[in-house]
């Protein structure tokens, strides 16, 4: 693991901090937070490996009906999320941090309306294309997941990234950024107009 200056690693723990407190306080974002839970994860610049992604250790789960970080901030704590972002930064690499979130039914249909609103380029995709030997090889469904949203998007990185699920995949959206602040306040914008379009 190549470990970052301790002025990169201390702004880096400075801004998940902040985003996470954002996610703590945003109850709208429970009706988000999937059967899996969800992790958010910060990669250093030209990361290539989990190690160099930090995330939080044991995911964002729901305590008394508010969103709260099982554990600390750490690198290594992400498998999936990490290769997922690591692959996005092979085409964009200022896109170094992202949160997942849930896709309940109708819900992407009402995030497709909201992101052509905010001017976000969108992808979604069809978990039932992805190949059988790369469904069950460890650890390369999201390097297949993040290939096809480029594809997607023209070969760009989208914002929002959606699928429907497959066989024994949860139905989860990922939205990315520069850093876990902005796609922390990105995320909660979402729940809260979400929540507000259901009432």
């Amino acid at each position: 693991m190549t470990q970052p200056d301790l002025p990169t690693e201390i702004d880096m723990i400075g801004r998940m901090m902040i985003a996470l407190e954002e996610i703590e306080a945003c109850r709208e974002f429970v009706a988000l937070i999937p059967e899996v839970r969800t992790n958010m994860v910060f990669a250093q610049p030209h990361a290539k490996t989990p190690d160099e992604v930090m995330a939080v250790d044991g995911r964002i789960t729901i305590v008394n009906s508010m969103p709260l970080a099982a554990g600390r901030v750490r690198f290594g704590a992400s498998g999936h999320m990490a290769r997922f972002i690591i692959e996005l930064m092979k085409t964009d690499p200022s896109v170094r941090a992202g949160i997942d979130f849930a896709n309940p039914p109708g819900f992407s249909d009402w995030l497709s309306d909201y992101c052509t609103q905010q001017g976000w380029l969108s992808a979604m995709i069809d978990r039932r294309a992805e190949p059988a030997d790369i469904r069950i090889a460890e650890g390369s469904s999201m390097q297949w997941k993040a290939a096809e949203a480029v594809q997607a998007a023209g070969g760009r990185v989208p914002k929002i990234i959606c699928d429907a699920g497959g066989p024994g995949k949860e139905p989860v959206c990922i939205i990315v950024g520069s850093e876990p602040i902005s796609v922390a306040r990105d995320v909660c914008g979402i729940a809260r107009a979400y929540a507000q379009s259901r009432e």
